[in-house]
């Protein structure tokens, strides 16, 4: 049985904290995995952020709400699930995640949590487990599994070594400059065509 593991946010939807940076109007939450790959500092700075300019949770859900998938991201899904198994592996939130998740048609997710104070104030966010996508990875070749991986940024290159064939989709050129063993993919047509490539080479070996 073949399962993709997929990224969210930079391969099915576009990144929610640059979103809601374009939206704020402040630019330093432009920074994302892409640019921090320790993703704990990466979130400290953001709650940080949201204190200092007295932004709740629903302030962000506003800006989620607007948001859609990429174009072409729910066709793509929709056919790749005809195939195989797919997986969604990302490090947002459910709080954040729910209405994309209905316009992709509600794929499997596996994400985090944030904890909220009661004026919507995000306080704190708790990861279901660290690496957990690494780890999910691992786990599903233990099933025997035959797992093929894709994301863009730091924070995915775990889960793509751990799989049996790792692919970067739209990646910054700094992730490809440090992680040449992944093949490159800008289209969800390019993409397929890795994934393919990838779980007959895993086949014939």
């Amino acid at each position: 049985m073949k399962i993709v593991c997929l990224d969210l946010e930079g391969v099915l939807v576009p990144e929610i904290w640059i979103s809601f940076a374009e939206r704020t109007g402040i630019s330093e939450f432009r920074r994302t995995t892409r640019d921090e790959p320790n993703y704990d500092t990466l979130m400290k700075y953001r709650l940080g952020l949201l204190a200092e300019h007295g932004l709740g949770l629903p302030d962000i859900q506003k800006v989620i709400c607007a948001m859609g998938p990429m174009p072409g991201a729910r066709a793509f899904l929709d056919k790749l699930r005809e195939d195989c198994e797919v997986i969604i592996l990302s490090d947002t939130f459910y709080e954040f995640a729910h209405p994309l998740m209905r316009q992709l048609g509600w794929p499997t997710l596996f994400c985090h949590s944030l904890e909220t104070n009661v004026n919507g104030m995000v306080v704190n966010y708790h990861l279901r487990m660290p690496e957990q996508k690494r780890e999910a990875v691992k786990r599903f070749k233990e099933m025997n599994f035959t797992v093929v991986a894709a994301g863009d940024s730091y924070n995915d290159t775990a889960m793509l070594g751990e799989a049996h064939a790792g692919i970067l989709f739209h990646p910054p050129q700094n992730v490809i400059r440090e992680f040449p063993q992944y093949p490159v993919t800008n289209s969800y047509d390019e993409l397929r065509a890795e994934i393919d490539k990838a779980f007959a080479r895993v086949s014939e070996q």
